[in-house]
């Protein structure tokens, strides 16, 4: 497979999309105290790691998983999965076992900063997957794109495989796509659809976290295939969403960007300033008493 891709069939065209429900999170009683309330949150305090590689050396590592037929699950982690993390088992387990970590937040670098961790830039999402499709597509292997609403990830591949893809420097093997669903009751189907491609990359925008615990609870039965959870980016490819300016990107506002073409993520935003908080805090007990930070590095790069 490879080259322009043109649809066999109206893949796309699946029942609604909706959500997954994520693993049961963590909670003390306080029943122990001998106040019959219910159950609270108890948060988990430990750091997260990311890989402090350039968006370069990310896309090279993650061709090595493929090449070497190891696969993996790569993670784009900003402040909104951090602060989940804190509370749910599932998606900090999914962290810790990816085999690559971005800092896909601005957030995520600042964080990891403060504590005096060497984060070289922000690798997010859509430029890790367009260069990796790029990189990809060069030693001859095909993608797959999975999710998005009705009808983008179709676009998406006609821009990523045109001759003249305009603003979109890109060229990529697209072996098929595929809208799906995160519901595990649909995981068997769209499993067999990828392997049936013969995709060794896969693109999976079904919005965070579904698509984090779908790639978690799937790669195993997809050996060798290296899956990135890519939310909105498969939007902007296709011309969609268009993404914000570039000196909004490197002064870290893409964030207020999306949020003033998307109002409704107003309330995922509201973790942020719990997490700004949290950055700061730890940051200055990391450097001060060498505390755990609520972002650290796997490479343990130090810059303080």
């Amino acid at each position: 497979m490879g080259g322009g891709w043109t649809p066999s069939r109206p893949c796309w065209a699946s029942d609604h999309q909706s959500g997954v429900k994520a693993p049961e999170e963590a909670v003390t009683s306080r029943k122990a105290a001998g106040r019959d309330t219910a159950p609270v949150i108890t948060p988990d305090a430990r750091p997260l790691a990311v890989n402090a590689l350039t968006l370069g050396e990310m896309a090279a590592r993650a061709l090595a998983l493929i090449e070497s037929g190891r696969g993996g699950q790569v993670v784009t982690l900003n402040p909104e999965m951090v602060m989940r993390a804190r509370r749910d088992p599932g998606m900090r387990a999914l962290i810790a076992r990816a085999a690559l970590v971005t800092a896909d937040g601005a957030g995520v670098v600042w964080a990891a900063r403060l504590a005096g961790y060497a984060i070289p830039e922000r690798v997010t999402g859509i430029d890790l997957a367009e260069s990796l499709l790029a990189r990809a597509a060069a030693r001859g292997y095909d993608a797959f794109l999975l999710g998005a609403s009705s009808g983008v990830a179709e676009a998406a591949a006609r821009a990523l495989t045109a001759p003249a893809p305009g603003d979109l420097a890109i060229r990529a093997r697209i072996a098929d796509v595929w809208r799906g669903e995160p519901r595990p009751e649909n995981d068997a189907e769209t499993v067999a659809r990828i392997h049936a491609s013969g995709a060794r990359l896969l693109l999976v925008a079904f919005g965070s976290p579904a698509q984090e615990f779908w790639i978690a609870r799937n790669l195993g039965a997809l050996p060798g295939v290296v899956a990135i959870g890519v939310g909105g980016a498969l939007d902007m490819i296709a011309g969609r969403t268009p993404r914000a300016p570039r000196w909004m990107r490197a002064a870290g506002l893409e964030w207020l960007y999306r949020l003033s073409l998307e109002p409704a993520r107003w309330r995922r935003m509201l973790a942020l300033p719990a997490f700004a908080a949290l950055a700061v805090v730890s940051g200055a007990r990391t450097r001060i008493a060498g505390t755990p930070a609520i972002v650290t590095v796997r490479d343990m790069a130090w810059s303080r």
